[in-house]
């Protein structure tokens, strides 16, 4: 009923800039947070952003200073800046979004398919 879908991802020397974008379709009432989580292999998949439609953030440690997390909720959509890319921010990054859709009471939490982000030393 509502898919999430991601896109940006890709490889990228250390240092440089990254830019992913997610997009949420389907039958949506709302959208209350949308956010981004990473999985290297063998890890546990952590957040890395988590925006609101009131504008608040939250970031894991590592990132801060480098990522910046923003939305557009009239259009269902979220965006990853990635900046000063380091080897370690190297893993399936995946975009999930809380929906409230148009035929549930209940808000579930969806998930992108991922996207794969690699950085180079």
């Amino acid at each position: 009923q509502v898919m999430v879908v991601e896109s940006g991802g890709g490889f990228m020397q250390a240092g440089g800039s990254l830019r992913l974008s997610c997009a949420a379709s389907g039958s949506i009432f709302s959208i209350n947070v949308m956010g981004w989580y990473r999985q290297a292999p063998g890890k546990q998949r952590e957040l890395v952003a988590s925006i609101t439609t009131s504008g608040t953030t939250n970031y894991e440690d590592s990132v801060k200073g480098r990522f910046t997390i923003s939305g557009d909720f009239a259009k269902n959509t979220a965006y990853l800046q990635m900046n000063s890319l380091k080897p370690e921010d190297t893993a399936v990054y995946y975009c999930n979004a809380d929906v409230r859709t148009t035929s549930s009471l209940i808000a579930y939490r969806y998930w992108g398919q991922g996207t794969q982000v690699t950085v180079s030393s």
